[in-house]
């Protein structure tokens, strides 16, 4: 089962997690609405062996496909925008941005989505006793106002892997979070390269 496949059903998992979650409400003094933050490109996202990558367009609202371990239950309503991208083979990948009020509120809710991601394997494995992941951390990164990458593996008692690179940095009072993932296991991650995606999708946020 693909982690496309499984989306839709992990996203209870995230869901359930951020039951009861609150961060805090926007400031009354908030800063005026900033320009719309810049996304990938598919030449950005890290080289496919035998497949170019191809962006669909820049579209409003909260992807399904960061459901597994990221959701918007519990925090304040903000912008959302995000883009997907694809291979001819089964690898995707997709790009959220998110607009707060102030940098305090995005610092807080890049944390709150760090956080999910780092407790994702064991809400799976919580939900889904057919499952087994594994998380590991692959760092922080020194762009901007700091960002971080993680993998995510997750293996079904029937023979079904599949591995994810999931990154989370901020610049200001926007958070993007950037998702890798594929048929396979942490040998088939590409860290070094999406590590490199991951500074040049907070950079080019402004």
């Amino acid at each position: 089962m693909s982690m496309r496949i499984r989306t839709s059903a992990l996203t209870a998992v995230a869901v359930a997690a951020l039951a009861g979650t609150v961060l805090t409400t926007p400031a009354a003094d908030a800063a005026p609405k900033a320009a719309a933050p810049t996304f990938l490109s598919a030449s950005q996202l890290p080289p496919h062996p035998t497949s170019a990558w191809t962006a669909g367009p820049v579209t409003e609202g909260f992807p399904e496909g960061l459901g597994t371990c990221v959701s918007t239950e519990g925090v304040p309503s903000y912008d959302y925008r995000h883009r997907e991208f694809r291979t001819d083979l089964e690898t995707s990948a997709v790009q959220l941005t998110v607009v707060a009020d102030t940098a305090t509120l995005a610092k807080a809710l890049a944390k709150h989505y760090d956080d999910l991601i780092r407790t994702c394997a064991d809400r799976i494995e919580k939900a889904y006793p057919d499952v087994e992941a594994e998380g590991r951390d692959y760092g922080t990164l020194p762009v901007e106002e700091g960002a971080r990458v993680r993998g995510l593996h997750t293996e079904t008692s029937w023979g079904a892997t599949d591995i994810s690179l999931l990154s989370v940095g901020r610049d200001g009072r926007t958070v993007t979070v950037v998702q890798w993932g594929q048929m396979g296991d942490f040998g088939d991650a590409p860290v070094a390269a999406f590590k490199k995606t991951t500074i040049t999708a907070v950079n080019k946020l402004y």
